[in-house]
């Protein structure tokens, strides 16, 4: 029921028009509300023992990784997807880096300089909630970067994503795909529940009132660096519940793709069990 989701988020080459994808809507999928929730729970097993994998390999020398790159509108979902669908897996092997205004130690470097330093070690899932993205929407949109310095953090982006993938990383792109409609109706809901004021900003109203701009902005930074290597997916997301399924299925459809095996004993497994069962019982 879930096999052609990845299929039908995956952004083709070309321009992009965000316009004409739907916000409210659920590819690849034909079932309703209560069957993404089954469907996504129904994951879980899998995905918990796919990633347990990932977490032995490492034991044994592997490198291999994998990188999900949340982007999106304010409340368009980043942490519903890490409760809901990250949280299928183990929390031990999973590492979320969350990434602000950049602190004055970060500004004297080159923008990738913090992500590096936010990269998952081999065995993990990481996870960047916003990324270096960032540098090339609101830098574009609030005009924190020229237009030539622009252009280079496109190329140096598809350059370190490139690197990444052959150095073990498997990369997973998704962009949130919010209606403005949804953002208010969520800001509002923010506003009128004394308990979810914590997560209020006023200045997502200034934000908000940028939504044009933000679009091209997004426009360009997915058709310059989706590639192969790193394709983008757009995630339809005003469905909250089809937001994590979706992504769900990307997660395991990557570590599916990996073909994750068992590490094999480097000893005598039948010579420890025997060992084992001749032990003289602890006092």
């Amino acid at each position: 029921m879930t096999d052609d989701i990845a299929a039908h988020l995956r952004l083709p080459a070309g321009p992009v028009d965000l316009t004409a994808i739907e916000t409210d809507a659920a590819p690849g999928f034909d079932g309703g509300k209560s069957d993404g929730k089954a469907a996504l729970a129904a994951m879980g097993t899998e995905l918990a023992d796919l990633q347990e994998r990932l977490w032995a390999e490492r034991t044994v020398g592997s490198e291999r990784r994998v990188l999900l790159v949340l982007q999106g509108m304010d409340t368009s979902g980043k942490g519903g997807v890490l409760r809901h669908t990250i949280g299928l897996v183990d929390p031990q092997g999973v590492r979320i880096t969350s990434f602000k205004a950049p602190t004055d130690e970060e500004r004297k470097h080159d923008f990738l300089w913090r992500i590096e330093n936010g990269l998952p070690p081999a065995g993990y899932i990481g996870v960047f909630d916003r990324s270096h993205y960032e540098d090339v929407l609101i830098a574009r949109v609030r005009n924190f970067a020229d237009a030539d310095e622009l252009e280079r953090r496109y190329d140096a982006i598809n350059d370190f994503e490139a690197r990444l993938a052959d150095e073990g990383f498997s990369i997973i792109k998704c962009m949130l795909h919010i209606s403005a409609d949804e953002q208010k109706a969520r800001l509002a809901e923010r506003l009128a529940n004394p308990e979810k004021h914590w997560k209020y900003n006023p200045g997502d109203l200034d934000e908000r009132a940028l939504w044009p701009a933000y679009r091209d902005a997004y426009e360009i930074a997915l058709e310059r660096t989706s590639t192969d290597v790193a394709p983008w997916h757009v995630v339809p997301s005003d469905k909250k519940w089809f937001r994590n399924l979706a992504i769900g299925r990307l997660l395991l459809d990557t570590l599916r793709g990996l073909d994750l095996q068992w590490p094999v004993a480097d000893f005598g497994v039948a010579a420890e069990t025997e060992r084992l069962a001749e032990e003289t019982p602890v006092q």
